[in-house]
């Protein structure tokens, strides 16, 4: 049986492993975590390219290894697209999800528009490649946080088409994949890599 592909994932962030390790897995691809010595860079890009792109590239050029990062975010409508980029800082520098999620629903009116994007970059330092794929999934803002599941703002993002009404938090692992922004950009990596990266 032939060895997995692996590829290192440049996160410290152990839902964001959990989360590329599930998706990646079902085409036979192994996430590696980020061994602890490589140090990132700080994310202060003002787009989720400029800062997904420096995080892959640091840990390909640490390891000599095929590396992927993602900058990923909410944007809220009625905050003019704010977070964006500063999602995991909305509330502050050293801000947990709760102050995020909660400074959101005090700014943004229940039932306005949100949309996550996520920006998943890939550098293989041997091929040469870099390249980055986008994904993104479109919602509205709940009255009330609902659900276990997920993280960040995920008990608050009423996920559009979603007939019962439920919130990212309330979705099972294979649902909210299927409708996630990292969902759909680790599809999109997938699909460049079955098209033998043409």
């Amino acid at each position: 049986m032939a060895e997995p592909e692996r590829l290192l994932l440049a996160t410290r962030n152990g839902h964001k492993l959990r989360e590329f390790t599930r998706l990646l897995a079902p085409a036979g691809i192994a996430v590696d975590p980020l061994p602890e010595p490589v140090r990132l860079p700080p994310e202060v890009g003002s787009t989720f390219a400029e800062n997904a792109l420096p995080k892959a590239r640091s840990a390909a050029e640490a390891t000599g290894r095929a590396a992927i990062a993602d900058d990923s975010g909410i944007e809220a409508a009625a905050l003019g697209g704010r977070p964006g980029v500063r999602s995991a800082r909305f509330a502050g520098e050293h801000a947990g999800d709760e102050e995020n999620l909660a400074k959101l629903m005090r700014e943004a009116p229940a039932g306005s528009r949100l949309r996550y994007v996520c920006v998943l970059a890939y550098v293989d330092p041997d091929a040469d490649e870099v390249r980055l794929f986008a994904g993104e999934c479109s919602g509205r803002l709940a009255a009330q946080r609902r659900g276990n599941g997920g993280f960040g703002y995920d008990p608050a993002f009423l996920v559009d088409g979603d007939v019962r009404g439920r919130t990212m938090a309330e979705l099972d692992d294979a649902a909210k994949d299927a409708v996630s922004h990292r969902g759909a950009a680790a599809r999109a990596l997938l699909a460049w890599l079955a098209a033998g990266r043409a």
